[in-house]
């Protein structure tokens, strides 16, 4: 139930700057507005008051606009005409497609002098026998009636005969009357019928059946089964929606109120509904052939160093509370590591977490192969790489200096010398030299003369 507060009617009133004490025109149409109320305390110098298209049942809290002159009531429940008196300044009067059916109480508008136009279009009061006869002659006042001007020979033959057109719709009314009284029971014998079925079928908070998703477990066969019973509470929904509106009914104030709450009913399941946990998709975390996947549902941003890009707006609370939730991120890795050494920090400017998780079988280095120029031998050159090895590790290393480089005066080579070329020895083995004797014929071998030194 929707009531008439202050702050409704300063949103209604910005044209005024949301004041209301001297508000002359405001419009409360199609607010499912079921009372009238505090508007003849709040806004005394109203004009203009739009109520129409509401749940409306009856007039009141009317009586204090004495500057009032245009009330517009169309699309509402109001069943009698009643308390204008008060608005002395009333000239149109809107009631069209409302429930009046007692035509008898178009004489509270008597009072209201200067009333010249009256809607009662779409009433149960306008297919009396006389209707339009008896408001001319009962409201002397009007010149419009329905949107058809009052001629002053209508208006003398409806004073003509008045007894008997008055007699005639007492008896309509009292016929309307018991006929609205049926109504009235089987309206309230519904009522009480939907009730009790509904206790008997104990459904949720709008009437349907629901199954507690959180409790399934994600499993493929489940979901399924949780989809059909979703689409089979669809059907029964539909089907019941159709029935509710193919089936006919009279044109009363409880049908219209109870066309209204259904309708209500309708956006608050849908509205609650947005909130509800859909049907999980099956997960797949191993293959088939045993192979483990990447998983990333939450949908986070991260590279080989194990860099998980979170929002700098998540607490680590938050974060904590999300690793919880039933959304994986599952990451392979290459080698096996330790759980139980491993650490994550998180960066509090950027958000970023960062895993550091240890080897279990030590770390893996990567050695770096720097492959250094073949140094070549000065005497000959190297026939295979033993050679290569074996005068790399003989022979000194020496820096080969750029005599450009220099900045010195190399004071060595001032005197120039004359060099001769010298190189390897060439011995002929295959010729040997010839060896002669030169010792003399009187030579004589002593051993007991000393050698020479």
């Amino acid at each position: 139930m929707v009531h008439i507060t202050e702050d409704l009617i300063r949103r209604r009133a910005e044209h005024n700057d949301c004041e209301i004490f001297s508000l002359e025109e405001v419009s409360l149409h199609q607010q499912d507005i079921e009372r009238i109320e505090h508007i003849d305390r709040w806004c005394r110098d109203l004009k203009i008051l739009y109520l129409q298209n509401n749940l409306i049942p009856r007039i009141e809290n009317l009586g204090h606009l004495k500057k009032l002159e245009y009330l517009n009531l169309a699309l509402n429940n109001i069943e009698a005409i009643e308390n204008l008196e008060g608005c002395e300044n009333l000239q149109k009067l809107d009631l069209t497609v409302n429930f009046v059916g007692r035509l008898s109480t178009v004489d509270s508008l008597k009072h209201n002098i200067h009333l010249t136009e009256l809607f009662l279009v779409g009433n149960p009061c306008t297919e009396f026998e006389g209707y339009r006869q008896y408001v001319v002659a009962a409201l002397p006042q009007l010149k419009w009636l329905d949107g058809t001007e009052i001629s002053r020979s209508e208006r003398i033959r409806a004073s003509q005969g008045l007894e008997e057109v008055m007699i005639r719709v007492g008896e309509q009314e009292e016929e309307y009357l018991r006929k609205r009284s049926k109504e009235k029971e089987e309206a309230n014998r519904k009522a009480a019928g939907g009730e009790k079925g509904n206790k008997e079928k104990k459904p949720g908070f709008d009437g349907r059946w629901y199954t507690d998703i959180n409790n399934t477990t994600p499993g493929l066969e489940e979901n399924q089964d949780l989809e059909e019973n979703l689409k089979n509470q669809e059907s029964d929904e539909g089907r019941r929606e159709r029935e509710f509106w193919e089936t006919p009914c009279s044109f009363t104030p409880e049908s219209r109120l109870e066309a209204h709450r259904h309708l209500e009913q309708k956006r608050t399941a849908k509205k609650k509904q947005r909130y509800m946990p859909k049907p999980k998709t099956p997960r797949t975390l191993i293959a088939a052939d045993g192979r483990v996947l990447n998983v990333n549902e939450p949908k986070y941003e991260y590279n080989s160093f194990l860099k998980v890009a979170t929002s700098a707006d998540l607490s680590s609370k938050q974060l904590y509370k999300a690793v919880e939730s039933p959304s994986i991120f599952q990451m392979v890795l290459p080698a096996e590591v330790k759980p139980d050494s491993s650490t994550a920090q998180r960066s509090q400017t950027t958000g970023h977490l960062v895993l550091t998780l240890p080897l279990a079988e030590g770390e893996i280095k990567v050695a770096k192969i720097s492959q250094r120029p073949a140094r070549k031998c000065p005497n000959r050159p190297c026939s295979s790489p033993e050679d290569h090895k074996r005068n790399k590790n003989n022979l000194p290393e020496r820096l080969e200096v750029d005599p450009s480089k220099r900045t010195s005066v190399d004071v060595a080579n001032i005197v120039q010398r004359q060099r001769t070329k010298e190189g390897p020895l060439e011995v002929n083995w295959n010729n040997p030299p010839a060896t002669t004797d030169h010792f003399s014929e009187d030579f004589v071998d002593d051993p007991d003369v000393p050698p020479l030194i």
